[in-house]
C-alpha cells in the first residue's frame, strides 16, 4: 500500500498503526554494535543487574527509529521526499527487551513548499507505547511530502 500524498493528510487526525513489534535482545545488541555504541546499559546484562533498571534498556535511538519506521507503511511509503528534522524527542519511560510497542501518529501541521510547487511539509507527532499503555517514546517530525501526481487524480 503506498503512502499518502500531501493533499491526503488532515491536520488533527491521528493514525493508530496496526503493526506492532516485540523488541529483543538481538535487536538491542545488533543496533548498539552497528552504531558503535558500547554503552553497557544496552549490552551488558551483568552491569544492568546492578543498576536501578535491573536489566538492559533498549537503545533509545533504536526505539526512535522503530517508532517512525512503524508509521511508514501507513503514511509515507513512496510519497516522502526526505525527512527535514525531528524535534522534541523524549523517552518518558524505559523500554526493555521483551516489551511490545505500538505507535500512533498525529498530523499537527501542513503547508505547501515555498521552493517546490509539487511538494509540501507535513509535521507529525509520533508516540510509541508499550503493551501496558505506557508512553515510551515521542517525537515531532517534519517530512517533505509529494503532491499527488496529476495523472493519479
Amino acid at each position: 500500500m503506498p503512502g499518502m500524498w500531501f493533499e491526503e493528510f488532515e491536520v488533527g487526525k491521528t493514525y493508530k498503526h496496526e503493526i506492532t513489534r516485540t523488541v529483543t535482545e538481538m535487536d538491542n545488541t545488533m543496533f548498539s554494535c552497528l552504531t558503535m555504541n558500547p554503552q553497557p546499559l544496552h549490552i551488558d546484562r551483568h552491569f544492568c543487574a546492578q543498576t536501578e533498571w535491573g536489566e538492559p534498556l533498549m537503545n533509545s535511538l533504536f526505539t526512535l527509529g522503530l517508532m517512525i519506521g512503524i508509521s511508514v507503511n501507513d503514511l509515507t511509503l513512496g510519497t516522502t521526499i526526505a525527512n527535514l528534522g525531528m524535534t522534541d524527542v523524549t523517552f518518558p519511560a524505559p523500554l526493555f527487551q521483551g516489551d511490545t510497542i505500538n505507535v500512533a501518529t498525529e498530523i499537527i501541521e501542513k503547508r505547501g513548499s515555498k521552493s517546490r510547487p509539487d511538494a509540501g511539509i507535513v509535521s507529525f507527532i509520533h508516540r510509541a507505547y508499550k503493551q501496558d499503555g505506557t508512553l515510551v517514546a515521542q517525537c515531532t517530525r517534519q517530512a517533505f511530502m509529494r503532491f499527488k501526481p496529476k495523472e493519479a487524480e
